[in-house]
């Protein structure tokens, strides 16, 4: 019996909102890195943790007069600059630390992730994931 791919699989309504967020995020940071290139990571580490630091505090100021409680939050401010796009500029930014940390042209750093299976492994779709991570690394490293 054939095994059933990812795109085959019987996935929950959360799940394939999720899937769909994903995939706009993707879009939305063509367009942003089309904008502004790279510049989110310009000052390094230190920088992109700031940046994302921001982001949490915008969230965490907006939740805290509804107790933290961000369903309640997202369901008094439902504008379209409100804590839901805070959320989601977070969530894009993650994307883009923690995809910058898995195409790092780091070797130690690579070496721990890949030993750890973070790279190359499971953790991002097996082998053939992990060969084409490697392959656009040199890419990534050119552009940088």
């Amino acid at each position: 019996m054939a095994r059933k791919t990812r795109d085959e699989l019987e996935v929950s309504k959360i799940i394939r909102e999720v899937r769909y967020l994903s995939e706009q995020d993707v879009l939305s940071l063509i367009d942003s890195e089309r904008s502004y290139g790279d510049s989110w990571r310009n000052r390094g580490g230190i920088g992109a943790f700031m940046m994302l630091a921001r982001k949490w505090d915008r969230i965490e100021n907006q939740t805290r007069k509804y107790g933290y409680d961000v369903f309640k939050t997202i369901s008094e401010d439902a504008s379209k600059e409100g804590i839901l796009d805070d959320i989601a500029d977070l969530r894009r930014y993650l994307f883009l630390v923690e995809a910058h940390i898995r195409i790092c042209p780091d070797t130690r750093l690579e070496s721990q992730l890949t030993k750890e299976g973070v790279i190359g492994g499971n953790a991002v779709g097996g082998n053939a994931e992990g060969n084409r991570l490697a392959a656009e690394e040199s890419n990534y490293s050119e552009e940088s």
